[in-house]
């Protein structure tokens, strides 16, 4: 260890070179009541020592918490939102997927989770005045092939689904190009994904989303029920790494998850499962909620839209398609509440539903 670069105190610095400490970790490591021993230092001069040498392994500066409040802290902005390209959506998410932390999107089969991570994969190609960050999103796919055709048809009608944004910045956009497919077959492949490939783009600035459809798929593979301890080791593994990538560059991780059923009523008490009953609870358990800041469960259910909403029926967008309700079960800026949406054929849109009728799916 090169103790010349510190600004230490030349008492300090030559106290520390003739007890022959080699890191700062040996520094640190000691009590200050060690260090004088060892020293021979008074305790502002060991005080000294601590915090010279604590600041110089700190890789971001301190920040208080008036900073926070004033909004001097830009990297910690917590008022920029990714759109999900929709408004009715956006309202009910208060914004948007915040840019650091991971967001869970669960539900069962044919529920739309992959619909609504396209639909992010290129809304995060907008601008941030249309609700983007300006970059392309990468897709990881762990079960099915991705959905090529489904996200060309996206592209050619997001006129459509975007009528806000003006022509012009959307011919602006090559919205095929900035969208980056990997398949993981295997944990070793989506471990050498995330730490080393992604960074690599996020670093270039080419990406600020990364969508893992899906998280469960792998571990459900890989892993026996004798083999739980060594799967909670991976999977806190992959949520650290994750959480890394999205601090480090201000890029929401979304994840999509499968879900199991809930043969017994003690499950689904654990689960504290949000406002709407359901039998089915997120795969993977506690190890991986702990790992999640927002969880959102999607469902499908045996309605369309003109059942529910007959009043819409001069949106014809909506017609014959199936009501879908998006659940928050936590998140946290946000009470756990529900909204209806339905996939059409521009893309995911939200329908706004009064209380009332909001009331009258509680009760059936």
């Amino acid at each position: 260890m090169d103790w010349d670069h510190l600004e230490l105190k030349p008492s300090v610095l030559l106290a520390v070179k003739r007890a022959k400490i080699q890191s700062t970790k040996e520094i640190l490591s000691l009590s200050g009541l060690e260090l004088q021993t060892l020293l021979k230092l008074s305790q502002d001069d060991v005080l000294h020592l601590q915090k010279i040498v604590a600041a110089s392994i700190r890789k971001t500066p301190a920040i208080t918490a008036l900073q926070l409040h004033q909004g001097e802290c830009p990297s910690f902005d917590q008022t920029t939102k990714l759109s999900l390209g929709c408004p009715i959506l956006d309202k009910f998410l208060r914004g948007g997927l915040p840019l650091v932390g991971i967001a869970e999107l669960a539900g069962e089969s044919s529920a739309g989770k992959t619909q609504i991570c396209m639909q992010l994969c290129l809304s995060v190609q907008y601008p941030q005045k249309y609700g983007g960050l300006g970059a392309g999103a990468v897709y990881i796919c762990t079960e099915d092939a991705f959905p090529a055709k489904r996200l060309q048809q996206l592209i050619s009608l997001q006129h459509r689904l975007r009528p806000e944004v003006p022509v012009d910045v959307m011919r602006s956009i090559a919205f095929g190009n900035n969208i980056y497919i990997e398949h993981a077959g295997d944990l070793e492949s989506l471990n050498m994904c995330v730490s080393k490939r992604i960074p690599i783009l996020m670093s270039r600035g080419l990406v600020r989303l990364v969508v893992l459809d899906s998280v469960a798929a792998l571990f459900r593979c890989e892993f026996e029920a004798k083999d739980a301890i060594v799967k909670a080791k991976h999977l806190k593994t992959l949520g650290a790494t994750l959480h890394n990538l999205s601090s480090s560059f201000k890029t929401p991780i979304v994840c999509v998850n499968q879900v199991t059923a809930a043969v017994d009523e003690s499950r689904l008490m654990e689960g504290s499962f949000g406002i709407l009953e359901k039998k089915v609870l997120p795969a993977l358990g506690l190890t991986w909620s702990s790992q999640v800041l927002i969880r959102l469960m999607v469902s499908r259910t045996h309605l369309s839209v003109q059942d529910r909403f007959p009043q819409l029926t001069n949106h014809l967008w909506h017609l014959g398609n199936i009501l879908r309700t998006m659940e928050v079960i936590f998140a946290p800026h946000i009470a756990q509440s529900f909204c209806f949406y339905t996939i059409a054929m521009d893309g995911v849109r939200g329908i706004q539903a009064n209380n009332a009728e909001q009331a009258s799916t509680l009760n059936t």
